[in-house]
């Protein structure tokens, strides 16, 4: 099945639980931590679309509860990206598996660019994520 789902580039990470956790204005996305389960420990992964945003964003919680955005394409194939457990890296969801540091930098397979990565500020129980700027 897992295979299957790679040729088809269909991801593992799914949209939020609450999708009220999360809003997107002027630029900036804004999470509510309090809704937003999946970022509660060291390797959460939010995936956010629609809402206005012109591009996929993926939020990922590292080992040291620092949170890093990513835009959610492949800059190889251009599809969704996955966590990979166990580590802080995210891959590829098609049959070619470029894998990525959670800070965009490309680690293995045949991606050769980088992917846009935006800074992410916690105010609290909120992250602020300007997505208008690179990071």
């Amino acid at each position: 099945m897992e295979i299957l789902k790679r040729i088809l580039g269909i991801c593992s990470t799914n949209l939020p639980q609450n999708n009220d956790c999360w809003s997107y204005s002027d630029g900036k996305i804004e999470v509510d931590l309090n809704k937003a389960p999946e970022l509660a420990k060291p390797e959460g992964v939010l995936r956010l679309e629609q809402k206005g945003l012109k591009t996929r964003i993926l939020i990922l919680k590292g080992k040291n509860n620092e949170f890093h955005a990513i835009e959610n394409i492949c800059s190889h194939f251009g599809r969704r990206l996955d966590l990979v457990k166990g580590s802080e890296k995210v891959e590829c969801c098609s049959v070619n598996k470029s894998t990525f540091s959670f800070t965009g930098e490309v680690m293995a397979g045949p991606a050769k660019e980088s992917l846009k990565t935006f800074h992410v500020e916690q105010i609290e129980n909120k992250l602020i994520i300007e997505i208008t700027k690179k990071s």
